[in-house]
């Protein structure tokens, strides 16, 4: 008897999700990016278990879930230090694993950032929405029917081909932190600011508050001033930008971010450093440092880069 290909929850977890690398360019048709909010760490979970870096995978968050693997699996963990187990024995993050057919994997809570990656051999194979199987949260469509996942549900896997497991090495494997720092180049109305509130915003930290989710990291400390109000007319965003309504705390912009927005923008951290917010969780700090665009753009190809270069067999 042939076992089925699926992922039955047994729990859900706080908040798990279907997210690939999302939706781009549809910004004009008012459809937020969505996808992973660490589009890095998807790419590596994938890659561990051999499949595409675009497929489908779990952005688990805080608490993660339960789930059962009839007809087993392979999988990987990437991003967060979140205890996982099939039974007595534990998952190792950064590596693949396989998993016996009937086995149940427990995912715990974070031991210390907000998320993680849960990437299965073939892919969580639910439709494509917009040619993205990323879930939009807030518009209700994509992933698995449009929301987060519930007990009981159970997902479609792909067929993923035969590839030898890995894992990423040690030294590639960045430490979390609680006080991390951002960079990014000025936004377009940084002029819309006293010179003091520039200066503060590039030298002080906020902490990130419980408000925060994946359309904007709130952080709250000291408040920014504008010269003559918050508002302009509304104007196309992107993710990473930093808003500051009229109340001063900034909003970095997170992948679930509406298509436009009409308060101003002090700054926009680079594409580098975007994954970083994945791991923002209420309390810890975050702190800006100006770069250059030249800059920005070497980051990115050099953390592309690092990626393709630091995985290895296991």
């Amino acid at each position: 008897m042939t076992r089925s290909r699926e992922m039955r929850v047994v729990k859900p977890g706080s908040l798990t999700t279907v997210q690939d690398l999302g939706r781009p360019g549809l910004g004009r048709f008012g459809i937020c990016p969505s996808g992973a909010m660490d589009a890095t760490a998807l790419r590596a979970a994938n890659r561990m278990v051999g499949n595409a870096e675009t497929a489908a995978a779990l952005e688990i968050t805080l608490l993660g879930p339960t789930l059962l693997f009839p007809a087993g699996a392979v999988v990987a963990v990437a991003g967060s230090l979140f205890e996982a187990r099939v039974d007595e024995r534990a998952i190792e993050p950064w590596s693949a694993a396989r998993i016996d057919a009937g086995a149940t994997l427990r995912i715990g809570g974070s031991r210390d950032s907000a998320r993680c990656y849960l990437a299965i051999r073939g892919g969580i194979d639910v439709p494509r929405v917009l040619g993205s199987r990323s879930t939009h949260l807030a518009a209700g469509f994509g992933g698995f029917e449009g929301r987060a996942l519930r007990s009981g549900d159970v997902l479609p896997i792909g067929i993923g081909a035969e590839a030898p497991l890995r894992r990423l090495r040690a030294e590639a494997i960045e430490p979390r932190s609680a006080q991390a720092v951002l960079r990014f180049v000025p936004g377009p109305q940084q002029h819309a600011f006293t010179a003091q509130s520039i200066e503060r915003f590039a030298s002080e930290s906020f902490s990130v508050s419980p408000r925060s989710d994946r359309t904007g990291i709130r952080l709250e400390g000291v408040p920014l001033t504008h010269r003559a109000g918050a508002d302009l007319l509304p104007e196309g965003l992107v993710t990473g930008s930093v808003q500051v309504p009229a109340d001063g705390g900034p909003i970095v912009l997170g992948v679930d971010h509406p298509a436009t927005g009409g308060y101003v923008k002090i700054a926009t951290v680079i594409s580098a450093d975007l994954g970083q917010l994945a791991y923002a969780k209420p309390g810890d700090r975050l702190r800006f440092e100006e770069t250059t665009v030249e800059e920005a753009r070497r980051l990115a190809q050099e953390s592309a880069s690092r990626l393709r270069e630091a995985l290895e067999e296991l």
